[in-house]
Order: structure tokens, then C-alpha cells, then sequence
């Protein structure tokens, strides 16, 4: 029952993020990360497809990684990316142009996709992305992960402006952001006490 619980709870965060995604942010080539950059890069030189991109990347980065992720977080991990993946295949065929103009569904977009990030932060589990990658580089060569992770996602993200709009890079710090500060509100919130504990029995 705790399997399907949480199954339930992360495939709804997961949905979350990727209808956010698909249908706020992608249509402006606005990132939410690394692994977003490269699929929003890819998307614009070559057409490929936002969700396949994302799966790819987060699917070989998680197998290369399983070692120390963990077999059970890196599964957990693979279904997330995986529904996400899914949300953006369904939704993004209906999002032609985007819904509004930059200025409205930067900030709508980024704190719907906050929301879901919290809420999968909340339950223990991971998104996946550029911070795979960076928790390998530091597991084998000793660099800090934090530092690890911002040259790969600052590297990502200056390419991505520099083929597609310089603007992206505003966007998507302006984003990231928004994003933050809603993923903190989430993990922060107090529940109440009968959700709290249905939660922790949830997670453990």
C-alpha cells in the first residue's frame, strides 16, 4: 500500500511539473534546468521532441549513476522522469503557440512547476536532470557538487542563448527563481498532523 501511495503522490507531482512545462514554459523555449536546456536546444535546431530528449538524457545519466544513487531512488527516479515525459508528449500537441505573452507565463509556469518539484522534494525523490551528472563528476574526480552542477547548467544554458535568444537566459534565471522560492514554501509548509504522519508512512 506505502508503494502505491507514493507511486500515486509522485506520478501527481510529476504531472505537475511536466503540464507546467509543456504548456507554460516550453512553448517560449523557456529551460527549467540543464537537462530541460538540451531538449529545448534540440527541439530548436532539430525538432526533436521536448519529452524525448528529457527521457534519453535523464534515463542514461540515472543508469550511469545507479551505483550511487541507489537502486530504489534511481527507479523512483526513471518513473518520474518518466511521467513527466508522458505529461509533455500529451499536452505539447495541443500547445500550438503559446498561451499568453512571457511576462504571464514565465511566472504562472514557474511557480506550477515549483509546486510539483516541491512536492516530489517533499516525498524524498528526485527530477533528475544536470544534478545526475554532477554527482557523478564529484564522486570521480572530487569537485564539489554544488559548484559541479552550476558550470554544467551555466555552460548548458549559455549555448542554448547564445543558438536560440540571449533573453532565455533572463527568462530562465527569472524562472528559476520563482521556481525556488515555491519548491522552498512546499518543503517548508507545516501539514496537519494526520497528513504529516500519512506522509512520513508514505516515505519510510
Amino acid at each position: 500500500m506505502k508503494i502505491v501511495n507514493r507511486g500515486l503522490m509522485l506520478g501527481i507531482a510529476a504531472i505537475i511539473q511536466g503540464a507546467a512545462m509543456a504548456t507554460f514554459l516550453f512553448p517560449h523555449y523557456i529551460p527549467t534546468g540543464g537537462a530541460a536546456s538540451v531538449a529545448v536546444l534540440f527541439n530548436y535546431v532539430a525538432g526533436t521532441p521536448f519529452d524525448i530528449t528529457l527521457w534519453v538524457i535523464n534515463a542514461g545519466l540515472l543508469f550511469a549513476a545507479v551505483k550511487w544513487l541507489g537502486k530504489d531512488t534511481a527507479i523512483w527516479t526513471l518513473y518520474c522522469v518518466t511521467v513527466t515525459a508522458l505529461t509533455i508528449r500529451f499536452i505539447t500537441p495541443f500547445i500550438q503557440y503559446p498561451v499568453s505573452s512571457v511576462i504571464i507565463d514565465l511566472p504562472v509556469g514557474s511557480m506550477i512547476f515549483g509546486f510539483g518539484i516541491g512536492i516530489l522534494f517533499r516525498m524524498g525523490a528526485s527530477s533528475g536532470g544536470m544534478d545526475i551528472l554532477a554527482l557523478i563528476i564529484s564522486k570521480l574526480k572530487g569537485y564539489p557538487p554544488g559548484k559541479t552542477l552550476f558550470v554544467i547548467n551555466g555552460t548548458i544554458l549559455l549555448t542554448t542563448g547564445f543558438v536560440v535568444d540571449w533573453k532565455i537566459i533572463i527568462f530562465a534565471i527569472i524562472g528559476q527563481f520563482i521556481s525556488t522560492r515555491i519548491l522552498d514554501l512546499v518543503c517548508k509548509a507545516h501539514l496537519p498532523r494526520g497528513l504529516k504522519k500519512q506522509q512520513d508512512a508514505t516515505i519510510n
